[in-house]
């Protein structure tokens, strides 16, 4: 590796580390800011810690296949589609876990997430409607 090349990369790792939050960086503070989660809300930290590393893991194996099959000529096989069934269902374990997490009953978001698209959509989808958000649609 080049000298300039390395000093690029010694400057950029100094940047992103005084970008980065301090409970990214040091374990005592992030303990703390689980405990505040914790301890000032219904929320459970480590079971939305938990959740939500494994929506974005378990998201990513299904995204792989998906991937490969569109990208990479993986066949559309049954085996395939058995793998994604399998993702899919952790990604539904870990689903169900965030909601526990947060104390929220998992039909009411659902119906939540239904409402929030009819809002948007009415009966169909529309390009426009999807780039171009209504103030607070979130």
């Amino acid at each position: 590796m080049s000298k300039e090349v390395k000093e690029f990369f010694e400057q950029y790792s100094d940047f992103v580390t005084k970008v980065t939050s301090k409970p990214s960086l040091d374990l005592e503070i992030l303990k703390e800011s689980l405990a505040n989660v914790e301890n000032t809300s219904e929320i459970q930290s480590a079971r939305l810690l938990t959740a939500a590393l494994g929506l974005g893991s378990e998201t990513g194996e299904f995204v792989e296949i998906v991937k490969k099959m569109f990208l990479q000529g993986k066949p559309p096989s049954d085996e395939n589609i058995f793998h994604m069934k399998r993702e899919l269902g952790d990604i539904m374990w870990y689903w169900a876990t965030a909601c526990a997490a947060l104390g929220l009953d998992p039909f009411e978001v659902i119906s939540e997430n239904q409402k929030k698209l009819e809002a948007r959509y009415g009966e169909q989808f529309a390009i426009k409607k999807s780039e171009v958000r209504e103030k607070g649609d979130l």
